[in-house]
């Protein structure tokens, strides 16, 4: 999914260098040039990330962001503040108003780019630690915990990270040395039967009376989740 970045800059020769590498870099943009139309866009579509500037017109870059965290919509947007005031105080308050990062003008595009990764993937592994729920299986990565048509679920950690993994792609076909690779990890070495040993244990822990098994065998292929749980 392509990234959607709101870039809140009303100088003409920043914002057009920031939609330009933005855009060569894959990013989807848009631009508001004031502060009033930055509320107004991030209120009709939620951006995964924001460039706000601090002295832009109507509405300060400040109270922007302090307004943009007041809305449960956009209080986990990531928001890099950019200004051309560098004193320490001037910092302190855009990270004490909500910013995620502040950079000083002039700035490089690399350094940039390099903030906007770093906060990207932040926000996805934030994202990726909620619950899953696919039919009747419900899985909390960070309690640690599954449940199965409201019944707890006991699994080892081996058994646990295979049912994430395979919860977080529900459908998609994945051999042994796939799944020893994402879930065992790439340095260590085991045995692609040892697979089938902890598929067999997780099959065991899921089985209920009256309800399909979850994990397809797929011949010559591998395993799945099934879709519907």
């Amino acid at each position: 999914m392509t990234p959607y970045v709101l870039i809140v800059e009303d100088e003409t020769s920043i914002s057009t260098l920031l939609e330009y590498n933005l855009q060569q870099e894959g990013f989807e943009t848009a631009l508001a040039e004031d502060g009033d139309m930055a509320l107004l866009m991030a209120a009709e579509r939620v951006p995964d990330l924001i460039l706000l500037d601090w002295m832009i017109p109507k509405l300060s870059g400040v109270e922007v962001c302090r307004r943009l965290r007041r809305k449960k919509a956009t209080a986990s947007v990531p928001i890099i503040m950019l200004s051309a005031r560098g004193e320490e105080d001037d910092r302190v308050t855009g990270l004490d108003i909500g910013a995620d990062d502040y950079l000083v003008k002039p700035f490089s595009i690399p350094e940039l780019f390099a903030r906007i990764r770093a906060l990207l993937r932040r926000t996805e592994a934030n994202v990726l630690s909620d619950g899953i729920t696919i039919g009747d299986l419900v899985i909390d990565t960070k309690a640690h915990r599954v449940s199965r048509a409201k019944q707890e679920i006991h699994l080892g950690p081996t058994e646990f990270r295979l049912l994430e993994h395979f919860m977080r792609r529900p459908g998609q076909v994945f051999s042994r040395e796939q799944l020893l690779d994402s879930v065992w990890g790439h340095d260590v070495y085991v045995e692609a039967r040892t697979v089938d040993v902890h598929i067999g244990r997780l099959r065991k822990a899921l089985k209920m009376t009256g309800r399909t098994d979850p994990i397809r065998t797929v011949r010559s292929a591998g395993y799945a989740l099934r879709p519907e749980g």
